[in-house]
């Protein structure tokens, strides 16, 4: 078996077990297990299958190294606006869920999507699904596509499987939710991060990108137009 094979197949299997666990089989390995111990089977089926990703992602890079297209400084360009705007979503996310105002109990009423979450309802999902867009634009090697594929796919359809599962649990604040929200960002036109967002997302991306080549890897960010 090739390397590019195992790491299809290892990226295929997270991609199925973090959706069946996430959806379908939930109710009933909570049921066995507990909240607790279905936490822990979650974390560390994931921790093995990204292992597993990265095992393989190191054998089918060295197999076939070669770009399929070369990204530019155009390329470059786009990529570092979006990594920017991708880091902006991700430390947004974390401050508190406009549709989780008190999280562990019934939610009765939404209010305002404010911040990132007027901009889309998914923020931290989009982070991860531009992280992926963006080096499948800089980095089109056979491997880093089928990495960059498997968390598009499963950050962008797990986010709606969110949205179905909110849906039918949360019944209709959620559904109104979704009518005063997007699901693609600025789908409801132009929003402000705001200043936690934009400052704390700005400050992570000059980090991330500056240790991306101080770590041995190829400078991204600003620092590739530098030197």
């Amino acid at each position: 078996m090739t390397g590019l094979v195992a790491l299809e197949l290892s990226a295929a299997a997270f991609i199925c077990t973090h959706l069946l666990m996430s959806h379908p089989l939930r109710p009933g390995l909570v049921g066995a297990l507990g909240e607790r111990g279905f936490a822990g089977v979650y974390s560390l089926v994931s921790i093995a299958l990204l292992w597993a990703m990265s095992h393989f992602y190191g054998r089918a890079a060295a197999e076939a190294p070669g770009n399929l297209w070369d990204a530019g400084q155009a390329g470059w360009i786009v990529a570092t606006v979006l990594m920017w705007m991708g880091a902006i979503l991700f430390v947004g996310s974390l401050r508190r869920n406009p549709a989780f105002p008190n999280p562990g109990k019934p939610v009765a009423h939404i209010g305002a999507a404010r911040e990132v979450f007027a901009i889309t309802r998914h923020p931290m999902m989009w982070s991860f699904a531009i992280w992926a867009l963006v080096h499948a634009i800089v980095l089109p090697t056979l491997a880093s596509l089928t990495v960059s594929a498997a968390i598009f796919f499963l950050a962008l359809v797990g986010a709606a499987g969110q949205d179905r599962k909110k849906a039918r649990l949360v019944g209709e604040p959620w559904r109104d939710w979704m009518r005063r929200t997007s699901f693609v960002p600025f789908g409801r036109g132009l929003a402000s991060p705001g200043g936690f967002a934009l400052i704390g997302g700005t400050l992570l991306w000059l980090a991330a990108t500056w240790a991306h080549g101080a770590l041995g890897y190829r400078p991204a960010g600003i620092w590739a137009f530098f030197g």
